[in-house]
């Protein structure tokens, strides 16, 4: 297994204290702490607090967008792969969606502009979904779904079983077959 960068190890300890305790405590000396680096180490990578927290954005937003392509580049049908991607990222990366949580909380409590880099990839996405072969709307339809099922869990407020989850991810799977939408 690859070694983990310094970088890497800082930015889960970040997403790590954001998940475990709230973004109120995302300090500098909590992440250098829990990274078992020091703190001149970890202002090494991040001079402050602000440009820790751009680096969990941008984290979480190679990362979401790591797993959606890959899972683009695997499907062979052409119509309805981004929508399918999107299904089989949520299916498929539960525990690193943490991360990606992590970073947009963070953001969103200190300064929402830091957004920016998934508001633009999501802002493509959508683009790429209305134009995947499927009806623009119901495409939509089936991606806010799986937002909604990501933010629910993301805010423990799921009340889903493991069975009723795989359920409703095959059930939006199958509404991606043109011929039933």
């Amino acid at each position: 297994m690859p070694r983990v960068s310094k970088r890497t190890q800082l930015l889960e300890a970040a997403a790590a204290i954001v998940n475990e305790q709230g973004s109120e405590y995302l300090t500098l000396d909590a992440v250098a702490k829990k990274a078992g680096v020091s703190k001149g180490g970890l202002l090494y990578h991040f001079k402050n607090k602000l440009t820790l927290v751009q680096g969990l954005v941008d984290h979480a937003d190679e990362l979401y967008r790591s797993n959606v392509n890959h899972r683009v580049q695997e499907d062979p049908q052409e119509q309805g792969k981004w929508v399918r991607a999107f299904i089989e990222a949520t299916r498929e990366h539960r525990s690193e969606n943490a991360s990606i949580t992590s970073g947009m909380l963070a953001a969103q409590g200190i300064n929402s502009q830091l957004l920016l880099p998934l508001q633009d990839t999501y802002k493509t996405w959508q683009n790429k979904i209305e134009h995947d072969g499927l009806d623009k709307v119901d495409a939509t339809i089936i991606r806010l779904a799986i937002d909604g099922l990501w933010l629910s869990e993301i805010f423990g407020l799921d009340a889903l079983d493991e069975s009723m989850r795989a359920q409703v991810l095959d059930r939006l799977t199958t509404y991606t077959d043109n011929s039933n939408t």
